[in-house]
Protein backbone atom coordinates (compact mmCIF):
# COMPACT_ATOMS: atom_id res chain seq x y z
CA UNK A 1 0.00 0.00 0.00
CA UNK A 2 1.28 3.26 -0.64
CA UNK A 3 1.38 5.77 2.13
CA UNK A 4 1.51 9.66 1.52
CA UNK A 5 2.55 10.71 4.99
CA UNK A 6 2.23 14.34 6.93
CA UNK A 7 5.21 16.77 6.81
CA UNK A 8 8.00 15.33 9.29
CA UNK A 9 10.00 17.42 12.00
CA UNK A 10 13.07 18.14 10.46
CA UNK A 11 16.44 17.18 12.77
CA UNK A 12 19.69 19.15 12.67
CA UNK A 13 23.27 17.19 12.67
CA UNK A 14 25.60 20.13 13.01
CA UNK A 15 28.91 20.03 11.20
CA UNK A 16 31.71 18.95 13.03
CA UNK A 17 34.26 20.64 10.88
CA UNK A 18 32.50 23.51 9.17
CA UNK A 19 34.35 25.60 6.73
CA UNK A 20 36.70 28.28 8.65
CA UNK A 21 35.28 31.89 9.36
CA UNK A 22 38.51 32.94 7.35
CA UNK A 23 38.11 30.81 4.29
CA UNK A 24 34.19 31.14 4.23
CA UNK A 25 35.10 34.72 4.02
CA UNK A 26 37.47 34.00 1.40
CA UNK A 27 35.21 32.08 -0.72
CA UNK A 28 32.28 34.61 -0.45
CA UNK A 29 34.33 37.46 -2.16
CA UNK A 30 33.93 36.16 -5.45
CA UNK A 31 31.90 33.56 -5.08
CA UNK A 32 31.00 32.80 -9.07
CA UNK A 33 27.87 30.38 -9.71
CA UNK A 34 27.29 27.25 -8.73
CA UNK A 35 31.24 26.47 -7.75
CA UNK A 36 31.03 26.86 -3.76
CA UNK A 37 28.76 25.29 -1.50
CA UNK A 38 27.74 25.81 2.18
CA UNK A 39 28.50 23.26 5.19
CA UNK A 40 24.86 21.35 5.53
CA UNK A 41 22.07 20.05 2.93
CA UNK A 42 18.56 18.87 4.13
CA UNK A 43 18.03 15.12 3.23
CA UNK A 44 14.39 13.30 3.03
CA UNK A 45 13.23 9.64 2.41
CA UNK A 46 10.12 8.32 0.67
CA UNK A 47 9.49 5.16 0.60
CA UNK A 48 6.08 3.21 -0.42
CA UNK A 49 5.07 2.04 3.19
CA UNK A 50 6.25 4.77 5.18
CA UNK A 51 5.88 7.80 2.93
CA UNK A 52 8.24 11.14 3.19
CA UNK A 53 10.56 10.10 7.04
CA UNK A 54 14.00 10.67 8.45
CA UNK A 55 13.99 14.31 7.11
CA UNK A 56 17.19 16.66 8.80
CA UNK A 57 19.48 18.87 7.86
CA UNK A 58 22.99 17.26 7.71
CA UNK A 59 26.60 17.64 6.96
CA UNK A 60 26.95 18.10 2.58
CA UNK A 61 28.95 14.91 1.84
CA UNK A 62 28.81 12.50 -1.22
CA UNK A 63 25.87 10.30 -1.66
CA UNK A 64 25.74 6.81 -1.89
CA UNK A 65 23.84 4.74 -4.55
CA UNK A 66 23.35 1.88 -5.58
CA UNK A 67 24.74 1.04 -8.96
CA UNK A 68 21.24 -0.30 -10.01
CA UNK A 69 19.21 3.09 -8.93
CA UNK A 70 16.70 4.01 -10.89
CA UNK A 71 17.55 7.87 -11.36
CA UNK A 72 20.81 6.42 -13.22
CA UNK A 73 19.09 4.31 -16.17
CA UNK A 74 15.29 5.68 -15.92
CA UNK A 75 16.02 9.41 -15.13
CA UNK A 76 13.32 9.90 -12.25
CA UNK A 77 14.80 13.37 -11.43
CA UNK A 78 13.54 17.14 -10.85
CA UNK A 79 14.79 20.05 -9.13
CA UNK A 80 14.35 23.37 -8.39
CA UNK A 81 16.28 27.07 -8.06
CA UNK A 82 15.81 29.55 -5.60
CA UNK A 83 17.64 32.08 -3.61
CA UNK A 84 18.09 33.76 -0.02
CA UNK A 85 18.72 37.36 0.33
CA UNK A 86 20.78 39.10 2.95
CA UNK A 87 18.77 42.64 3.55
CA UNK A 88 20.56 45.46 4.13
CA UNK A 89 19.45 45.17 7.58
CA UNK A 90 20.24 41.83 8.17
CA UNK A 91 16.93 40.41 7.17
CA UNK A 92 17.32 37.02 5.47
CA UNK A 93 14.41 36.42 2.46
CA UNK A 94 13.29 34.38 0.12
CA UNK A 95 11.44 34.99 -2.97
CA UNK A 96 8.03 33.04 -4.03
CA UNK A 97 8.93 30.11 -2.03
CA UNK A 98 5.23 28.46 -2.05
CA UNK A 99 5.58 28.67 -6.00
CA UNK A 100 8.39 26.81 -6.02
CA UNK A 101 7.41 24.53 -3.38
CA UNK A 102 4.13 23.84 -5.86
CA UNK A 103 5.93 23.62 -9.32
CA UNK A 104 8.49 20.98 -7.84
CA UNK A 105 5.18 18.85 -6.54
CA UNK A 106 3.82 19.58 -10.40
CA UNK A 107 6.99 17.99 -11.60
CA UNK A 108 6.81 15.47 -9.33
CA UNK A 109 3.35 14.52 -10.84
CA UNK A 110 4.59 14.74 -14.77
CA UNK A 111 8.15 12.02 -13.86
CA UNK A 112 5.45 10.06 -11.61
CA UNK A 113 7.14 10.64 -8.63
CA UNK A 114 5.79 11.77 -5.02
CA UNK A 115 4.95 15.31 -4.03
CA UNK A 116 6.98 16.79 -1.73
CA UNK A 117 3.96 18.57 1.00
CA UNK A 118 4.60 22.13 0.39
CA UNK A 119 4.96 22.41 4.38
CA UNK A 120 8.04 19.94 4.23
CA UNK A 121 9.59 21.43 0.94
CA UNK A 122 9.51 25.00 2.58
CA UNK A 123 10.81 24.05 6.51
CA UNK A 124 13.36 22.06 4.42
CA UNK A 125 14.60 25.39 2.82
CA UNK A 126 14.02 27.58 5.89
CA UNK A 127 16.10 25.09 8.55
CA UNK A 128 18.88 24.93 5.51
CA UNK A 129 19.16 28.83 5.48
CA UNK A 130 19.10 29.12 9.04
CA UNK A 131 21.86 26.77 9.64
CA UNK A 132 23.92 28.05 6.98
CA UNK A 133 23.03 31.60 7.09
CA UNK A 134 26.55 32.98 7.55
CA UNK A 135 26.77 31.10 3.74
CA UNK A 136 24.76 34.12 2.74
CA UNK A 137 26.60 36.75 0.96
CA UNK A 138 25.75 40.85 1.61
CA UNK A 139 24.78 43.30 -1.53
CA UNK A 140 24.27 42.19 -5.16
CA UNK A 141 25.58 38.15 -4.47
CA UNK A 142 22.67 35.69 -2.75
CA UNK A 143 22.56 31.83 -1.88
CA UNK A 144 21.39 29.61 -4.11
CA UNK A 145 18.83 26.79 -3.33
CA UNK A 146 18.95 23.62 -5.06
CA UNK A 147 16.40 21.29 -3.94
CA UNK A 148 16.08 18.25 -5.95
CA UNK A 149 14.62 14.72 -5.54
CA UNK A 150 15.26 11.91 -7.14
CA UNK A 151 14.28 7.65 -7.63
CA UNK A 152 16.90 5.23 -5.48
CA UNK A 153 15.33 2.09 -5.95
CA UNK A 154 17.45 -0.34 -6.86
CA UNK A 155 15.76 -2.19 -10.15
CA UNK A 156 16.16 -2.42 -13.84
CA UNK A 157 12.46 -2.63 -14.40
CA UNK A 158 10.58 0.09 -16.42
CA UNK A 159 8.01 1.50 -13.69
CA UNK A 160 7.72 4.27 -11.23
CA UNK A 161 10.46 3.81 -8.56
CA UNK A 162 9.12 3.01 -4.63
CA UNK A 163 11.93 4.85 -3.04
CA UNK A 164 13.29 8.92 -3.45
CA UNK A 165 15.41 11.06 -1.81
CA UNK A 166 14.68 14.62 -1.62
CA UNK A 167 17.66 16.79 -1.21
CA UNK A 168 18.81 20.48 -0.83
CA UNK A 169 22.19 21.93 -1.35
CA UNK A 170 23.19 25.82 -0.83
CA UNK A 171 25.48 27.45 -3.07
CA UNK A 172 26.93 31.14 -2.89
CA UNK A 173 26.19 33.04 -5.66
CA UNK A 174 27.31 36.59 -8.03
CA UNK A 175 26.19 37.08 -11.24
CA UNK A 176 24.90 34.28 -13.47
CA UNK A 177 26.78 35.76 -16.85
CA UNK A 178 29.98 37.32 -17.06
CA UNK A 179 29.92 40.89 -17.93
CA UNK A 180 27.07 41.47 -15.33
CA UNK A 181 24.77 43.77 -16.76
CA UNK A 182 26.10 43.47 -20.24
CA UNK A 183 23.22 42.10 -22.89
CA UNK A 184 23.75 38.35 -23.72
CA UNK A 185 24.30 36.67 -27.44
CA UNK A 186 21.88 34.69 -28.22
CA UNK A 187 22.02 31.14 -31.41
CA UNK A 188 18.90 30.45 -32.70
CA UNK A 189 18.49 26.55 -32.79
CA UNK A 190 16.43 25.24 -35.77
CA UNK A 191 17.45 21.18 -35.85
CA UNK A 192 17.52 19.99 -32.10
CA UNK A 193 14.19 21.51 -30.08
CA UNK A 194 13.81 21.48 -26.10
CA UNK A 195 10.64 19.82 -25.71
CA UNK A 196 7.25 18.81 -27.58
CA UNK A 197 3.08 18.35 -26.81
CA UNK A 198 2.81 15.99 -24.18
CA UNK A 199 6.38 15.81 -23.19
CA UNK A 200 7.93 17.02 -20.15
CA UNK A 201 9.03 21.07 -21.17
CA UNK A 202 6.80 22.37 -18.13
CA UNK A 203 8.25 20.12 -15.68
CA UNK A 204 11.75 21.16 -14.08
CA UNK A 205 13.44 17.79 -15.09
CA UNK A 206 17.20 16.97 -15.53
CA UNK A 207 16.17 15.62 -18.69
CA UNK A 208 15.07 18.67 -20.22
CA UNK A 209 18.36 20.24 -19.61
CA UNK A 210 20.50 17.26 -20.68
CA UNK A 211 18.88 17.63 -23.86
CA UNK A 212 19.70 21.11 -24.41
CA UNK A 213 23.71 21.20 -23.89
CA UNK A 214 24.36 19.87 -27.35
CA UNK A 215 22.89 22.85 -29.10
CA UNK A 216 24.58 25.02 -26.24
CA UNK A 217 27.48 23.94 -26.62
CA UNK A 218 26.85 24.74 -30.80
CA UNK A 219 26.10 28.17 -29.14
CA UNK A 220 29.10 28.74 -27.96
CA UNK A 221 31.17 27.55 -30.96
CA UNK A 222 29.08 30.25 -32.60
CA UNK A 223 30.54 32.51 -30.11
CA UNK A 224 26.95 32.83 -28.45
CA UNK A 225 26.27 32.55 -24.74
CA UNK A 226 23.18 30.96 -24.94
CA UNK A 227 20.67 29.23 -27.23
CA UNK A 228 17.27 30.17 -28.23
CA UNK A 229 15.06 27.23 -28.78
CA UNK A 230 12.20 26.72 -31.46
CA UNK A 231 8.71 24.51 -31.37
CA UNK A 232 9.18 20.70 -32.53
CA UNK A 233 6.59 20.84 -34.91
CA UNK A 234 7.18 23.83 -37.06
CA UNK A 235 10.27 25.05 -36.23
CA UNK A 236 8.53 28.26 -36.06
CA UNK A 237 7.85 29.72 -33.23
CA UNK A 238 10.24 30.88 -30.35
CA UNK A 239 10.17 28.89 -27.16
CA UNK A 240 12.53 29.63 -24.39
CA UNK A 241 15.94 29.95 -23.95
CA UNK A 242 18.33 26.82 -22.75
CA UNK A 243 17.42 27.66 -18.69
CA UNK A 244 15.34 30.77 -19.13
CA UNK A 245 12.01 32.35 -20.68
CA UNK A 246 11.88 35.13 -22.90
CA UNK A 247 10.32 38.65 -23.32
CA UNK A 248 9.59 41.08 -26.32
CA UNK A 249 9.37 44.80 -25.96
CA UNK A 250 7.39 46.87 -28.91
CA UNK A 251 7.75 50.50 -29.30
CA UNK A 252 4.21 50.39 -28.69
CA UNK A 253 4.86 49.84 -25.10
CA UNK A 254 2.96 46.22 -25.81
CA UNK A 255 5.15 43.01 -24.48
CA UNK A 256 5.07 39.71 -25.98
CA UNK A 257 6.42 36.56 -24.49
CA UNK A 258 5.37 32.81 -25.44
CA UNK A 259 2.67 31.52 -23.76
CA UNK A 260 2.63 28.50 -21.45
CA UNK A 261 0.76 25.55 -22.96
CA UNK A 262 3.11 22.25 -21.93
CA UNK A 263 6.48 22.89 -24.02
CA UNK A 264 8.08 25.61 -21.62
CA UNK A 265 8.98 26.10 -17.81
CA UNK A 266 6.06 28.15 -16.06
CA UNK A 267 8.46 30.56 -14.80
CA UNK A 268 8.29 32.24 -11.17
CA UNK A 269 10.69 34.78 -12.52
CA UNK A 270 8.60 35.09 -15.84
CA UNK A 271 5.23 35.03 -13.65
CA UNK A 272 6.59 38.16 -11.66
CA UNK A 273 7.77 40.20 -14.65
CA UNK A 274 4.50 40.59 -16.18
CA UNK A 275 2.91 41.28 -12.81
CA UNK A 276 5.52 44.28 -12.71
CA UNK A 277 4.74 45.32 -16.21
CA UNK A 278 1.36 45.72 -16.14
CA UNK A 279 1.69 47.78 -12.86
CA UNK A 280 3.73 50.02 -15.07
CA UNK A 281 0.46 49.92 -17.52
CA UNK A 282 2.57 48.01 -20.40
CA UNK A 283 0.60 45.76 -22.14
CA UNK A 284 2.09 42.17 -22.07
CA UNK A 285 0.55 39.67 -24.66
CA UNK A 286 1.58 35.60 -23.86
CA UNK A 287 1.31 34.53 -27.64
CA UNK A 288 2.61 32.43 -30.16
CA UNK A 289 5.86 35.09 -31.42
CA UNK A 290 7.38 33.44 -34.64
CA UNK A 291 11.41 33.44 -35.27
CA UNK A 292 10.67 35.39 -38.58
CA UNK A 293 8.39 38.14 -36.89
CA UNK A 294 11.34 38.41 -34.17
CA UNK A 295 13.34 39.30 -37.42
CA UNK A 296 11.09 41.69 -39.23
CA UNK A 297 10.29 43.69 -35.81
CA UNK A 298 13.73 43.95 -34.92
CA UNK A 299 14.81 45.48 -38.83
CA UNK A 300 11.61 47.26 -38.75
CA UNK A 301 12.50 49.17 -35.09
CA UNK A 302 8.67 47.76 -33.93
CA UNK A 303 11.38 45.58 -31.18
CA UNK A 304 12.97 48.39 -29.37
CA UNK A 305 14.13 45.46 -26.44
CA UNK A 306 14.65 41.86 -25.68
CA UNK A 307 15.61 39.67 -22.72
CA UNK A 308 15.80 36.50 -20.75
CA UNK A 309 14.55 35.95 -17.43
CA UNK A 310 15.05 33.42 -14.60
CA UNK A 311 15.69 32.70 -11.35
CA UNK A 312 19.89 32.46 -11.75
CA UNK A 313 20.04 35.31 -14.12
CA UNK A 314 17.33 37.51 -13.20
CA UNK A 315 17.00 39.38 -15.80
CA UNK A 316 19.57 39.51 -18.94
CA UNK A 317 18.90 42.07 -21.82
CA UNK A 318 19.12 40.50 -25.38
CA UNK A 319 21.76 42.33 -28.09
CA UNK A 320 23.03 40.00 -30.79
CA UNK A 321 20.76 36.90 -32.47
CA UNK A 322 22.57 34.77 -34.72
CA UNK A 323 21.38 32.15 -36.61
CA UNK A 324 22.18 30.11 -39.56
CA UNK A 325 21.26 32.88 -42.12
CA UNK A 326 23.16 35.85 -40.64
CA UNK A 327 22.61 38.07 -37.49
CA UNK A 328 21.09 41.25 -36.06
CA UNK A 329 20.90 43.39 -33.54
CA UNK A 330 17.80 43.71 -30.85
CA UNK A 331 18.25 47.92 -30.50
CA UNK A 332 21.02 48.84 -30.25
CA UNK A 333 22.70 45.63 -28.91
CA UNK A 334 22.72 46.72 -25.17
CA UNK A 335 20.57 46.17 -21.90
CA UNK A 336 17.26 47.84 -22.63
CA UNK A 337 16.08 51.23 -20.08
CA UNK A 338 13.03 48.31 -19.54
CA UNK A 339 14.95 45.73 -19.14
CA UNK A 340 17.45 47.37 -16.71
CA UNK A 341 14.31 48.94 -14.75
CA UNK A 342 12.02 45.88 -14.10
CA UNK A 343 15.49 44.01 -13.10
CA UNK A 344 16.15 46.92 -11.04
CA UNK A 345 12.26 47.09 -9.83
CA UNK A 346 12.49 42.48 -8.78
CA UNK A 347 15.83 43.01 -7.29
CA UNK A 348 14.82 45.57 -4.42
CA UNK A 349 11.86 43.19 -3.97
CA UNK A 350 13.81 40.10 -3.70
CA UNK A 351 15.97 41.64 -1.39
CA UNK A 352 13.72 43.91 1.09
CA UNK A 353 14.41 47.63 -0.27
CA UNK A 354 11.17 48.11 -1.48
CA UNK A 355 8.23 47.42 0.09
CA UNK A 356 6.37 44.44 -0.71
CA UNK A 357 2.52 45.16 -1.42
CA UNK A 358 2.75 41.83 -3.45
CA UNK A 359 3.32 39.33 -0.34
CA UNK A 360 6.50 38.08 -2.26
CA UNK A 361 8.36 37.14 0.14
CA UNK A 362 8.91 35.49 2.96
CA UNK A 363 10.97 35.83 6.14
CA UNK A 364 12.89 33.79 7.54
CA UNK A 365 13.15 33.88 11.40
CA UNK A 366 16.16 33.53 13.09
Amino acid sequence: MTVTSASPEIKIEFHKSPVSDADRIQALEAPGFGKIFTDHMILARWTADKGWHDAKVTPRRPLELDPASAVLHYAQEIFEGMKAYKADDGRILLFRPEENARRFAQSAARMAMPPVPEELFLKAVEALVRVDKAWIPSGDASLYLRPFMFANEAFLGVRPAQEYVFCIIASPVGAYFKGGAKAVSLWVETEYTRAANGGTGAAKCGGNYAASLVAQAEASKRGCDQVVFLDAAEHRWVEELGGMNVFFVMNDGSMVTPPLGGTILPGITRASVIVLAEEKGLRVEQRPYSFAEWQEDAASGRLVEAFACGTAAVLAGIGLVRHAGGEFLVGDGQTGKLTSELRQQLVSLQKGVTNDEHGWTRLIPA
